[in-house]
C-alpha cells in the first residue's frame, strides 16, 4: 500500500522564544518574480507540492503568509566567531525565517530565505542574492544530498530583475531570492549571543526549544550537557561527511554552524579535485583556516564555542567529557561515511578504520580525482593502480551493499568541479541557456539514485 502524501502542517514554535531572538521584518519588493528552479521533491515532504506556479510566486517571491504560520517573517539574532574573530554585530543581514511546518518525518522545519532584503542586521549590506549565488546554492545542496551529506534543501529559486553590483563578480549582474528548506536555524552563535549577553534566563530557553523542536526531548537536570552532546554527535558526522563526498565548504564560522549538524549556508564552496588536504575553497582564506583536510579541526573549535556558551548555565566538567568524545566519533563516522561510498558493507571498526587509512593514502599518492576512484570503486574494487593495492587487499573480504546495475554506472562519474559550475553559469548569463543547468540537476538525482 502506497504512503499517503504528506499533508501541510502549520508551525509557530519560533514564537515561544519570544522577542528577544529575532526582529520582525517586510520582505523587499522585487520588480519581477520569475521561477527558475521550484523544488517539488522537497515540497512533497512538506505538503506544498500541490501549489499552483502563481501561488508559489505568491508565498516565495512576494512572500504573502502561508495559511496558518508565520504572520510576519522574523530576522533572526545570533553572534558568531568569523574565521576565528568574535563579532557581536551580525544576524540574518539578507534573509529572514518566513514559515516552519513538518515534514513527512514528523520533524519540525523551517523555510527561511536568502535575498529577501535588508534587516536591522544588514549593516552595509543590500540584503540581494545574486543569480550566480543562488545557482550556485542549488547545485551544491543537490549534490550533496546525493552524496549522502544531511544538507539543507534548495526549495526556491526565483530571478528579482534588479541589477546587483558586487566586488567580486562582473557587474551589473543578476538577482534573485532563495529559499531554503532546513531543520532549524538555530546555530551555535544563536548560543554565543545569549553568552555575551550573559542571559541565563534564555539561554536555558533556548536550550528547551532546541531539544523539544529539534531533537523531539524533554530537557532533563543536565539539559547544557546533554544537548552538547547531541550536538558534538551531529557535527562530528557532517564534518565526516564533508570529506566522504570530497566538499570545502568554505566558511565553518560558528554562524555557520546548525545545531542540528545540518550543512547550510553555501558561499565560496568548492569540491576538491583530488584529494589534497590543504584545498581552499574561499579565495580570502589565506591561512587555509577552512581548508579541506581541516574541516574536521574548524568543526571541533565551533563545536568548543558551543560548549564555552553553555557554561553560562552550566558546569564545566560535564562540557569538557563531551568534547573529549569528538575526535572518536569523528572516526567512527568517518569510516562509515567512506565505507558507504565505496559501496560495502562495513565490519569492525578496526578494520574498517584500516580501509579508510589506505584508501586516503592511494589517493594522496596516486592524485587521481575524487570522483573517478569513487565511481570505479563501487562494490569494493579500487582502480589497478599501484598506489591502491593496500587498499585493495584490505577491501578483499568487503562485500558490496548494492550492485552496479543502475544505469548510472554505465556511464562516467557525476562530478561538480568548479570549471562546470563555471560553464553552467556562463550559458545562463551570457545566452539565458537554463539547458545545462537542468541537465545536471538530472544526472545529479540519477547519481543519488545509485549510490542510494
Amino acid at each position: 500500500m502506497s504512503t499517503p502524501p504528506q499533508a501541510y502542517a502549520p508551525q509557530r514554535r519560533i514564537l515561544e522564544l519570544g522577542g528577544a531572538f529575532y526582529d520582525p521584518v517586510e520582505a523587499a519588493r522585487f520588480p519581477q518574480t520569475t521561477l527558475r528552479f521550484r523544488n517539488d521533491r522537497a515540497a512533497t515532504e512538506v505538503g506544498l507540492a500541490n501549489l499552483s506556479e502563481a501561488e508559489w510566486l505568491s508565498h516565495f517571491g512576494r512572500f504573502e503568509p502561508l495559511p496558518g504560520n508565520l504572520e510576519q517573517p522574523l530576522a533572526l539574532r545570533y553572534h558568531g566567531h568569523q574565521f576565528r574573530q568574535y563579532n557581536p554585530e551580525i544576524g540574518d543581514g539578507r534573509g529572514f525565517l518566513f514559515a516552519q511546518l513538518r515534514d513527512d518525518r514528523g520533524r519540525q522545519m523551517d523555510l527561511a530565505t536568502k535575498g529577501s532584503g535588508t534587516t536591522p542586521w544588514s549593516r552595509f549590506g543590500d540584503g540581494r542574492l545574486t543569480l550566480k549565488g543562488g545557482v550556485r546554492e542549488v547545485l551544491a545542496t543537490e549534490m550533496l544530498q546525493a552524496l549522502g551529506v544531511n544538507t539543507s534543501r534548495s526549495f526556491s529559486l526565483i530571478e528579482t530583475g534588479e541589477a546587483l553590483e558586487r566586488g567580486d563578480e562582473p557587474s551589473p549582474t543578476r538577482s534573485a531570492v532563495l529559499v531554503r528548506l532546513s531543520h532549524g536555524h538555530i546555530r551555535i552563535g544563536t548560543f554565543q549571543r545569549l553568552a555575551y549577553l550573559r542571559d541565563a534566563e534564555n539561554m536555558e530557553r533556548l536550550i528547551g526549544y532546541v531539544l523539544r523542536n529539534l531533537y523531539g526531548e524533554e530537557p532533563g537536570e543536565d539539559a547544557a550537557a546533554h544537548l552538547l552532546d547531541l550536538v558534538v554527535d551531529r557535527t562530528a558526522t557532517l564534518a565526516a561527511s564533508y570529506m566522504a563526498a570530497g566538499f570545502v565548504h568554505g566558511v565553518l564560522n560558528t554562524d555557520n554552524i546548525n545545531v542540528t549538524g545540518e550543512s547550510f549556508d553555501y558561499g565560496p564552496w568548492r569540491f576538491a579535485p583530488t584529494w589534497e588536504p590543504s584545498f581552499t575553497a574561499a579565495y580570502f582564506d589565506h591561512q587555509g583556516l577552512y581548508a579541506f583536510g581541516r574541516q574536521p579541526e574548524a568543526i571541533h573549535w565551533d563545536a568548543m564555542q558551543l560548549a564555552v556558551s553553555l557554561r553560562t548555565v552550566s558546569e564545566a566538567e560535564p562540557l569538557i567529557a563531551v568534547l573529549d568524545s569528538f575526535a572518536e566519533r569523528y572516526q567512527r563516522a568517518v569510516s562509515k561515511a567512506i565505507l558507504w561510498r565505496l559501496g560495502v558493507v562495513p565490519r569492525d571498526a578496526e578494520t574498517d578504520r584500516a580501509v579508510v587509512q589506505a584508501v586516503e593514502r592511494g589517493l594522496v599518492g596516486s592524485k587521481i580525482g575524487i570522483d573517478r576512484f569513487f565511481f570505479d570503486t563501487f562494490g569494493g574494487t579500487p582502480p589497478a593502480d599501484p598506489a591502491f593495492d593496500e587498499a585493495r587487499a584490505v577491501l578483499a573480504d568487503y562485500a558490496p551493499r548494492k550492485g552496479r546495475d543502475h544505469p548510472y554506472w554505465s556511464g562516467a562519474p557525476c562530478s561538480m568541479l568548479i570549471d562546470e559550475v563555471e560553464a553552467i553559469w556562463a550559458a545562463i548569463d551570457q545566452r539565458d541557456d537554463w539547458a545545462p543547468f537542468h541537465t545536471k540537476l538530472a544526472a545529479i538525482r540519477e547519481m543519488g539514485a545509485a549510490l542510494s
